[in-house]
């Protein structure tokens, strides 16, 4: 069974200042995640599900998820705050005004994916090898495998000059994930990587191996992901700004002996829409890939 490509993005884009998800940054219009699916496609996905919020609906439609859907099995779902709730918890949460993190809206695609599936963000450059690595592992999956993957990337290839990143630090061993942590401000202070953390600075070597929020699942991660999810809402149910981050649900499959993650690695440099600066940066670097010959001129046929 072909794997099946999820995108997450439903996010505010609040320190990009803007729907970055469908801002064009390609020479016919294409946004960032018209490079990302397209070698998805190139890779053996099957199929592209996209998590969006209702109110970008219009825009994502006409930017991006139309001609997506003519040159492949294309879908949408909607994430909100109030996605997976009960009457009672919407009531108490009823003051948040975003969604609650990557968990939830991987789980917001339980009832409609029921095949090994990918995970990718919608304002990141991940690269072809990357997807090939994943759908392979996917396409091999027995029925019922509790055997997932990633695929890893060096710290300082995946940073940004423009302001901090948020990245999960991975400990691995024997080619399997031991457990990961999210760091969600590291930064460059100088040429110094450093983690900016409530308790105090952590010094980084920039080696370090970290999650893009790149993940290859078998359905059996839905369940662990519902149980990691209860626990995470019955805790922050009356916070504003809680997320439930995709990398730390991820680890829990580990650490609690729910499954285990494959840990792939893999050379590519990073870039992506984290800031308004960054688009320069983006539109540079794939134009430099289209002039190569790596991408075609037009992407799609329309």
């Amino acid at each position: 069974m072909k794997p099946t490509l999820l995108v997450l993005a439903a996010g505010m884009g609040s320190r990009y200042g803007g729907i970055k998800q469908i801002d064009s940054v390609g020479a016919h219009g294409e946004t960032l995640l018209d490079f990302g699916v397209y070698d998805a496609r190139k890779s053996g996905f099957e199929k592209v599900i996209f998590m969006i919020r209702k109110d970008i609906e219009k825009d994502f439609r006409e930017r991006l998820f139309d001609r997506i859907a003519k040159n492949m099995d294309a879908s949408y779902l909607f994430q909100s705050q109030d996605s997976l709730l009960t009457e009672e918890q919407k009531h108490i949460s009823s003051a948040r005004k975003k969604p609650w993190g990557t968990i939830h809206a991987v789980l917001c695609a339980k009832d409609t994916i029921t095949e090994p599936f990918a995970v990718i963000n919608a304002d990141d450059y991940y690269g072809r090898e990357s997807f090939s690595i994943l759908a392979g592992h996917l396409s091999s999956l027995e029925s019922g495998s509790r055997e997932h993957a990633m695929v890893g990337y060096v710290l300082d290839h995946t940073m940004s000059r423009s302001g901090t990143v948020s990245r999960a630090i991975c400990n691995v061993k024997d080619g399997y994930l031991i457990d990961m942590e999210e760091h969600t401000k590291i930064g460059y202070e100088g040429d110094q990587v450093v983690s900016h953390r409530e308790g105090g600075d952590l010094l980084l070597t920039g080696k370090e191996w970290v999650s893009m929020n790149f993940f290859g699942f078998a359905p059996s991660a839905f369940e662990s992901f519902s149980s990691y999810w209860d626990g995470f809402i019955e805790k922050h149910i009356r916070e504003e700004k809680a997320e439930c981050y995709l990398p730390n649900g991820a680890s829990n499959i580990v650490t609690k002996k729910e499954g285990k993650i494959r840990f792939y690695t893999t050379q590519e440099s990073w870039f992506g829409m984290t800031y308004s600066e960054d688009r320069e940066n983006v539109k540079e670097q794939l134009a430099k890939k289209v002039r190569s010959g790596y991408y075609p001129e037009k992407l799609w046929k329309y």
